[in-house]
C-alpha cells in the first residue's frame, strides 16, 4: 500500500488473520524480503467481524490452526504472537513494543473486514509506519475480473470464461521460508487455549475424528485428491463416496492458497482423464471466486436478496419446522441424512447442501437466512461469500440463481446419487433394515415392510413434516409470483 522505504526496516510484524500457512504467504514473503526481523502475530477480534463473528465449528477449527500455525513456527526458530481485543488498538500496542515500522497482512475480501483493514491502513500510515497488503486469499483479487462493460458478472460461466484466460499469468506459488528471526522475548501475549474457542460441553468428537487442520493436513489433503482426480467429474455427486477435494475449510482458513491448488493439480495431472478432472474441480474453484467477487460489488446480499423482487417475498415462520430440518429430523430421509453429518463432522457433501437447502426455502418456504445462519454456525468450512451465493442461489433470488421452477426432489435425487443406498443407511441407521426400494420414502412403505424393519413413525423415525408433491406447487405459486 504504502511505500515508506527511506531507511532500512529493523522490525516488521506480520498480522496473520485468515492465511494461516507458511508456504505461498505474500505478507510474509514481502516481510522477510524487507525488513531484519519479523514477528508473526495473531490478533483475535471477532467482534470486528459482526454481525457474521465466526460460529462454534469454525472457533474450533480456528484453535488447532492456530495451534499448528505456532508449532510450524516453533520449528523455524519463531512463534506466534496471540494477542485478543479490537484489532486496531492491539496492533499499535504490538509496534509499541517491538519498534515495528512496517505491517504486512493478506487481505480480506468480506464487507466488515474491508472497512476495518481501509482505517486500520489509514491510521498506520499517520503514525509513519508503513503498510503491505497483499492477496494470498483468492486466484484473482475482485474488481479485475469485469464484463465488457467494465461492470461486474452477475452470471458465473462467462465470469469464469474469462477468468480461465488468465491462470497462466499467476504468479509461481513460492516456498515456505526454512527459518524465520526470532521473535524477541518477552513480547505481550496470551495462548491459545486462552480465547476459548473450543465448546464448553465437547460435541466435537465427530469434527476432530474427521479433519486435521493446518497446513500440513491441508498438504496431504491436496496429496490424496489429485490421485483421484480424474474421477471427480462424475463422482462429485455421489455423497456415498469421498471423492471431492474436502479442501474448502483449508482454503477458507488459509492453510493453503489456491494458486497452490492451481499449480499442483495442473503440474502433476497430464493424463487426458486427469486434465479432465483437474478442469472440472478448478471450476468449482472459480465459484469460490465468483462468490467472493459478488459479496465484493454487493456487500448488501449477506443479508438481502440480490434480486430485488425477492424483497417482497413472504417466508413462513415455523420453529418446528426449522427446528426438526436442524436436526435433521424432518422424515425425508436424504435431507436428514446430511444434516446430522453436518452436526457430526462440520461438513456436508455439496450436492446435500443444495437438497436440504431447497427443501427449507422451497418445499418449507423458511427465509433462507434461517439456514444460511446455521450452516454459519455448523460448518468448518463456513465462508461468507460462498455461504451467501449458495443460499441465496437455490432460493432463486441470487447470482445466476436456479430457476425459481427448480425444486430438488429429494426422493429422486436419493435413488440417483445414493443408489447403493449406503449414505441414507450410515447416517439414518434407524431405517438401515428398510429395503431398498423405500429406504428413500419410508412413508409409502406398507406397513408390514415397515413393521419387519422395526420402523414406527413418530417413534422411532419422524412421519415427513411436510408433503414434498403439494409443497412444490405451493413453491411454485409462489414464485411465479414473484417472477
Amino acid at each position: 500500500m504504502n511505500a515508506r522505504r527511506s531507511a532500512p526496516v529493523r522490525t516488521a510484524l506480520v498480522w496473520f488473520r485468515r492465511d494461516l500457512r507458511l508456504t505461498d504467504n505474500p505478507a510474509l514473503r514481502h516481510a522477510l524480503e524487507h525488513a531484519e526481523r519479523v514477528v508473526p502475530v495473531y490478533v483475535h477480534s471477532p467482534d470486528d467481524e459482526h454481525p457474521w463473528a465466526p460460529g462454534a465449528a469454525s472457533r474450533w477449527w480456528l484453535h488447532h490452526s492456530l495451534t499448528a500455525l505456532d508449532a510450524s513456527l516453533r520449528k523455524i526458530g519463531s512463534r506466534l504472537v496471540v494477542q485478543r481485543g479490537e484489532a486496531s488498538t492491539v496492533l499499535r500496542h504490538c509496534i509499541r513494543e517491538t519498534g515495528a515500522t512496517l505491517v504486512c497482512w493478506n487481505k480480506l475480501y468480506e464487507p466488515a473486514a474491508l472497512k476495518r483493514d481501509a482505517r486500520i491502513a489509514a491510521a498506520l500510515d499517520d503514525d509513519g509506519v508503513s503498510v503491505e497488503q497483499s492477496n494470498a486469499a483468492l486466484l484473482f483479487e475482485p474488481g479485475t475480473i469485469l464484463n465488457g462493460q467494465k461492470l461486474p458478472y452477475r452470471v458465473f460461466t462467462p465470469f469464469w470464461r474469462t477468468a480461465e484466460t488468465q491462470l497462466s499469468t499467476l504468479p509461481v506459488p513460492s516456498r515456505a521460508p526454512r527459518r524465520l528471526p526470532r521473535a524477541p522475548r518477552g513480547l505481550s501475549g496470551i495462548g491459545i487455549d486462552d480465547l476459548a474457542l473450543l465448546p464448553k460441553i465437547r460435541w466435537d468428537d465427530g469434527l476432530t475424528q474427521t479433519w486435521t487442520p493446518g497446513e500440513a493436513g491441508a498438504l496431504k489433503q491436496l496429496r490424496q485428491f489429485s490421485k483421484h482426480v480424474a474421477s471427480y467429474p462424475t463422482g462429485r455427486d455421489r455423497p456415498d463416496r469421498a471423492e471431492t477435494s474436502r479442501l474448502s475449510p483449508h482454503l477458507h482458513f488459509g492453510e493453503i492458497g489456491p494458486r497452490q491448488i492451481v499449480a499442483a493439480l495442473r503440474h502433476s495431472n497430464t493424463a487426458a482423464a486427469q486434465a479432465k478432472g483437474t478442469d472440472s474441480y478448478l471450476r468449482q474453484i472459480g465459484w469460490r471466486e465468483f462468490a467472493h467477487h459478488l459479496l465484493f460489488h454487493f456487500p448488501e446480499t449477506t443479508d438481502a436478496p440480490l434480486d430485488k423482487r425477492f424483497a417482497k417475498q413472504k417466508w413462513r415462520r415455523s420453529a418446528s419446522d426449522l427446528r426438526a430440518w436442524q436436526r435433521g429430523a424432518t422424515g425425508i430421509p436424504l435431507v436428514d441424512a446430511g444434516m446430522r453429518e453436518l452436526w457430526r463432522t462440520g461438513w456436508m457433501h455439496n450436492r446435500i447442501r443444495m437438497i436440504a437447502a431447497s427443501v427449507l426455502t422451497k418445499n418449507l418456504q423458511i427465509h433462507w437466512l434461517q439456514g444460511a445462519q446455521w450452516f454459519w454456525e455448523t460448518l468448518v468450512d463456513a465462508d461468507l461469500a460462498n455461504n451467501t451465493l449458495g443460499w441465496q442461489w437455490v432460493a432463486g433470488c441470487g447470482a445466476d440463481a436456479a430457476p425459481y421452477y427448480r425444486i430438488f426432489n429429494p426422493v429422486l435425487q436419493a435413488k440417483r446419487f445414493d443408489p447403493v443406498r449406503s449414505y441414507i443407511r450410515h447416517w439414518v441407521p434407524e431405517l438401515a433394515r428398510l429395503p431398498d426400494r423405500w429406504i428413500h420414502q419410508p412413508w409409502a412403505a406398507p406397513e408390514a415392510v415397515l413393521q419387519r424393519a422395526g420402523v414406527v413413525f413418530d417413534k422411532t423415525y419422524p412421519r415427513p413434516v411436510l408433503d414434498l408433491g403439494e409443497s412444490r406447487k405451493r413453491a411454485l405459486q409462489v414464485y411465479s409470483q414473484l417472477r
